[in-house]
């Protein structure tokens, strides 16, 4: 790491929450709230409404949301990768508000089940039980939904646990086809539901409802329509002036005092400045992969394996989420009942009948959710898809023809399977010390291996979705992925537990070992769930935030 002179930031604050995404925004605001002196440092931009442009190119080569692989890599060593390779695995986004920005906002809650794993399956892999129950957190979602703007229905999925609010839109508006998709999965005596968006499907929180742009997942929304943690708990954070942010902020460690106890952090500011700032508790939120490594950066004689890992637990059952995608393609002229000419962007349909597989399928029976949509109109996706399904290359007219055929006759819908990363002794993260960032620290090595049970729930999940489509009137259904992994849902590296030896955190995502020290983004998640698991971490959030507020009225952490 490059050597400058460390200069004192001239506040303290009570907390410092470090990343600004599900984990630390919400948090942010209900400590704001209360009256805490808090300050939230976030190592990406600040980006305004205006930036986030609907220009597909622009998007991807810029990095608008993920950092530069030539910068700030992770690298990746699985079976067949022995040699660590830069990699954008595990990056879901460097900027305020975190991956809350660009995501397409799919608010489900967890089955009741993703909390007992270890109860309801025994010895499998690595899975755990989580510290706290589904009605432990039940408040809390319904409290998240709030805040960040759920659209929703709440009488439709007989699967769903118990809830004490309704959610406060009613569902998008969808295609003229989902009635047809309805009635098909009806018929398969399937259990169809709105998917739950934190998208305004009408005005709310001063914000406007959703223009319907079909550029929403991996885009920023330019009219403040997605209830994205910038828009919603920071910007009412930062309403009150005790609570500070500070963008373009690299936090390089975690400090302590002479007794243990967590005092602070040292960052690095947007003009290369090192910053020594001192808190009474420091919250790690950077995402699991991130969040664990700044952990093990910051060692110390009193912590020589990294702040709070006496144990070595810390980047231990790293997961992502497993997931499983089909794309349907269907003859306009073919199906005059679907309207395919229409062109609403949303589908917006889900099924959690396939929440738990039939025996037989896998060594266990858990399944996943799906996610009806339609495939976007954007250019490059259709591009790609086309390119997928070419076995020679087109170009010239040829291509022309191909794609004005892709564009006119043809609409294609597609469904995305949520479904569970099995914790493993061989998917883990460390540093990796032959490899540094552009600030010359050590960055994250992702080891990554798939337990058989991805690819083979995938394989039977694919084949309902398969059925349901041809059901519909599909041309043809073909499956892109299969038990893969997800990069933007990534839990894991500070597991929760009631037993120190086990476990890095305890039930309220506190350090067992350092009591002023919370994470407080996926990592704490035992297991990954079968949906994703962003309403689960905003709602945890909360959830450690009134914890933590009582520790406070009660002047101890310890």
């Amino acid at each position: 790491m490059r050597s400058n002179p460390i200069k004192e930031w001239p506040d303290n604050y009570d907390v410092i929450i470090v990343g600004s995404g599900a984990g630390g925004g919400p948090m942010a605001h209900r400590l704001a709230e209360a009256g805490l002196q808090v300050l939230v440092l976030e190592k990406g931009r600040d980006h305004a409404r205006h930036d986030y442009v609907h220009d597909q190119l622009t998007m991807q080569r810029e990095a608008v949301f993920t950092p530069d692989l030539k910068q700030d890599p992770h690298t990746l060593v699985t079976k067949n990768i022995t040699r660590p390779i830069p990699t954008t695995l595990g990056w879901i986004a460097s900027c305020v508000g975190g991956g809350t920005v660009h995501l397409g906002g799919y608010y489900y809650r967890f089955h009741e089940t993703d909390f007992c794993m270890a109860s309801e399956y025994g010895n499998y892999q690595q899975i755990a039980d989580w510290p706290y129950s589904y009605a432990d957190l039940e408040p809390y979602y319904c409290q998240a939904e709030w805040s960040a703007g759920v659209a929703g229905a709440v009488d439709d999925n007989p699967f769903a646990g118990d809830r004490s609010r309704p959610y406060p839109m009613p569902p998008l508006a969808n295609h003229p086809a989902a009635a047809q998709l309805q009635t098909v999965l009806l018929a398969r005596r399937l259990h169809p539901f709105p998917t739950p968006r934190c998208i305004n499907s009408e005005p709310f929180d001063k914000r406007p409802a959703c223009i319907y742009c079909d550029q929403c997942g991996g885009f920023g929304c330019p009219v403040g329509a997605k209830g994205s943690v910038q828009e919603t708990d920071l910007r009412r954070a930062l309403r009150y002036p005790n609570c500070s942010l500070i963008s373009s902020a690299m936090v390089t460690r975690v400090t302590h005092d002479e007794t243990g106890l967590a005092d602070g952090c040292h960052f690095i500011d947007d003009q290369s400045q090192t910053w020594r700032v001192r808190a009474r508790v420091v919250c790690v939120a950077c995402s699991a992969v991130e969040s664990a490594r700044l952990l093990l950066l910051s060692s110390s004689a009193q912590y020589p394996q990294g702040i709070g890992n006496q144990n070595g637990l810390i980047g231990k059952y790293l997961q992502f989420h497993a997931v499983s995608m089909a794309q349907a393609r269907f003859v306009v002229d073919d199906n005059p009942d679907l309207q395919l000419g229409h062109q609403h962007p949303l589908l917006g349909q889900s099924v959690m009948d396939y929440y738990f597989l039939p025996d037989g399928v896998s060594a266990i029976n858990k399944g996943g959710l799906l996610r009806f949509d339609m495939f976007p109109l954007s250019p490059l996706e259709n591009a790609e898809l086309l390119l997928s399904q070419q076995t020679n290359p087109l170009w010239g007219e040829a291509l022309m023809q191909r794609l004005a055929k892709q564009y006119s006759q043809y609409r294609y819908m597609y469904a995305e399977v949520f479904h569970d990363f099995i914790p493993n002794t061989d998917t883990f993260v460390e540093l990796d010390h032959e490899t540094f960032d552009k600030w010359g620290l050590p960055v994250a090595k992702i080891h990554l291996d798939l337990p058989d049970h991805h690819r083979l729930a995938g394989q039977w999940l694919i084949g309902q979705v398969a059925d349901i489509f041809y059901d519909l009137g599909a041309e043809q259904v073909d499956a892109s992925d299969v038990g893969g992994t997800s990069s933007y849902l990534v839990h894991g590296t500070c597991r929760a537990g009631n037993d120190p030896e086990t476990s890095v955190l305890n039930a309220y995502c506190q350090s067992h070992q350092v009591k002023n020290l919370f994470v407080v983004d996926g990592s704490f998640m035992p297991t990954s769930g079968g949906a994703p698991p962003t309403l689960t971490i905003l709602a945890n959030s909360l959830r450690v935030a009134d914890h933590l507020l009582s520790r406070f009225a009660q002047g101890v952490f310890i």
